[in-house]
């Protein structure tokens, strides 16, 4: 992944670097003596110059090489030997030495020139020179501004550089940003398009990897604002059909002899019934989100144990064989699992024929606990296991009983608690609903 963090700290480091290497190098060239001695054209390889023509030529040769420096560049230059005893007369006036020296007395003295000194060991001799030069400061601040035209222009080379890299990395993180301030605001107005922030996703970096979970986050919400939606609709149809048989009964009532409304008190009755437990199933999906208790241990052997007692109480004629591990223990919310299996039963119940016991598993598979009902009905069709578990959905021959809530409800717990409800054709005959939970509440797996 080539992380935004270190092209950024790269970015920074660059400057720094550059930065600092430059003031250094104007600071050495501004200011030492040896940047002069080794760039000026009049004083670079004078020393050794005059060393050789001198050792080989003589006094008079090595004399005119000093004048023809001094008129070329106007440079004065003294020559002394180890004891301090000029070897040439030089270039250098007495009049301006018996100046020098006054004006070095004086604490604020200050020079028309500046001065030099350079040592040079001959080679061939092994004689030691020590060479003074003294630049006129005009002549010196001339040389200063043709001298530094190449440094100031690598250090505007450098800005430009900088700028530009500069200007990419803000712009590599101020335009994924504006998209996805884009997309933030079409999400808050349910506007939200997938494929708005395909290209941001595609890059290696963590904007992509931002996108890509921001996309995730939008197909969820946008997934789960259909459902609401298509959740209340089906409501309002559920509910439409017992309140018109109620509006039916009650105007009946209404135009009834005594005796007719005694016989339609039982019709009412019912059908107030069945729209308080459709009420109720409503309820219990809706909480089954809105729950925000902490979650707790759960002893599965004990819930198993008692759901299959209850279980028997309301239906004596159905068999329930309960298989469970020894010392079973789930983390999780009691009162989901709880309603999850009871609908489970409740379904097997409803289409388990008799004299065939619904048998009821629950067994460790690692680090996560299956749950098992399975009855030995009809099954259902192939084609429409998958739509099992939506809410309000009955498949064909199931439209008679129920409100299509329960396995809703079931689906809901599992994937509270991280897990799946499975549903499918038992390889025997019947139908099987596994309820598979992790030991502690995470996010859902897909089966």
């Amino acid at each position: 992944m080539r992380s935004l963090f270190w092209r950024i700290l790269a970015s920074f480091w660059l400057a720094i670097a550059l930065v600092a290497g430059l003031s250094i190098l104007l600071g050495h060239m501004l200011n030492q003596d040896a940047w002069i001695l080794s760039r000026h054209p009049g004083l670079n390889n004078l020393a050794e110059e005059w060393t050789q023509l001198y050792e080989s030529q003589g006094e008079n040769a090595a004399q005119n090489m000093l004048q023809q420096r001094k008129r070329q560049y106007h440079i004065d230059v003294q020559v002394l030997n180890e004891s301090g005893e000029p070897v040439v007369r030089g270039t250098f006036p007495r009049r301006a030495a018996a100046f020098e020296a006054r004006q070095s007395d004086r604490q604020d003295g200050h020079l028309p020139w500046r001065r030099l000194t350079a040592e040079y060991t001959s080679a061939k001799t092994g004689d030691t020179y020590l060479l003074i030069y003294r630049i006129p400061n005009p002549e010196l601040d001339a040389w200063h501004r043709s001298s530094l035209l190449w440094p100031l222009s690598a250090l505007a080379i450098a800005l430009v550089v900088l700028t530009l890299f500069s200007l990419l990395v803000t712009l590599s993180i101020t335009r994924p940003l504006s998209r996805l301030r884009g997309a933030v605001h079409d999400l808050g107005q349910a506007t939200y398009q997938q494929n708005s922030l395909a290209k941001l996703a595609n890059r290696r970096d963590e904007f992509g990897v931002l996108a890509t979970d921001f996309n995730r986050m939008g197909a969820r919400l946008q997934s789960l604002i259909g459902s609401q939606r298509q959740l209340l609709r089906d409501v309002s149809h559920e509910l439409r059909s017992p309140l018109a048989r109620l509006r039916i009964a009650l105007a009946l009532a209404e135009r009834a002899t005594p005796e007719a409304r005694e016989k339609l008190w039982p019709r009412l009755t019912r059908e107030c019934d069945r729209l308080e437990a459709l009420i109720s199933e409503i309820l219990v999906l809706a909480r089954v989100d809105a729950d925000n208790a902490s979650a707790e241990d759960i002893d599965l052997n004990l819930l198993l144990k008692t759901l299959q007692k209850d279980a028997q109480l309301g239906a004596p004629d159905q068999q329930i064989q309960l298989d469970v591990e020894a010392n079973l223990q789930l983390k999780g919310w009691p009162t989901m699992i709880e309603r999850a299996l009871d609908n489970l039963l409740r379904n097997a119940q409803r289409f388990n024929p008799a004299g065939r016991p619904i048998e009821m598993q629950a067994q460790r598979q690692g680090e996560r606990i299956v749950i098992s009902v399975r009855d030995h009905g009809p099954g259902v069709e192939a084609k429409y296991l998958s739509q099992l578990g939506e809410p309000f959905y009955r498949a064909p021959g199931q439209t008679a009983q129920g409100h299509g809530l329960g396995l809703a409800i079931a689906r809901r717990a599992a994937e509270r608690h991280g897990g799946n409800l499975i549903l499918a054709n038992h390889p025997e005959g019947g139908f099987i609903a596994n309820l598979d939970l992790p030991l502690v509440p995470g996010v859902a797996v897909q089966p």
